[in-house]
């Protein structure tokens, strides 16, 4: 049986979509955030580089129905980076993956992410899961 009802997943996790997924969660989720993400790696220097994320791009977009940040996720996003920044850290390097841990703390979802140190700081209100 999954650990949580919903995961929403970072950007390292769409490109490299964790093994254990259903050991994780019961639905994935990704956010317009992600999405931004993925199109902006899209305009790569390599030609091969750049079809291949394309293509992932659009398989995403096939796959999943994108959850839009919404104003209540902005709102989240203001008391997750002010928390942020009384731990010492500057969020302003962080934004994008403070505004998914906003998007998952509306969701009540976990954040699935490869890279836990981009959210080093981030209060309970919002629930990360490290995946290898």
């Amino acid at each position: 049986m999954p650990e949580h009802a919903l995961a929403l997943l970072d950007t390292s996790c769409v490109i490299d979509f964790p093994d254990q997924m259903e050991q994780l969660a019961e639905a994935a989720a990704v956010s317009t955030l992600t999405i931004a993400e993925l199109a902006y790696g899209i305009h790569h220097d390599d030609p091969i580089v750049a079809a291949a994320r394309e293509a992932r791009y659009r398989d995403v977009l096939k796959e999943f129905d994108p959850v839009p940040y919404s104003a209540r996720a902005a709102h989240l996003y203001g008391a997750i980076a002010a928390s942020v920044r009384k731990s010492g850290r500057n969020p302003r390097p962080r934004r994008i993956d403070l505004m998914l841990a906003s998007v998952a703390a509306e969701l009540g979802a976990v954040l699935l992410t490869r890279n836990p140190a981009d959210f080093v700081g981030i209060p309970s209100i919002s629930h990360v899961v490290a995946v290898r």
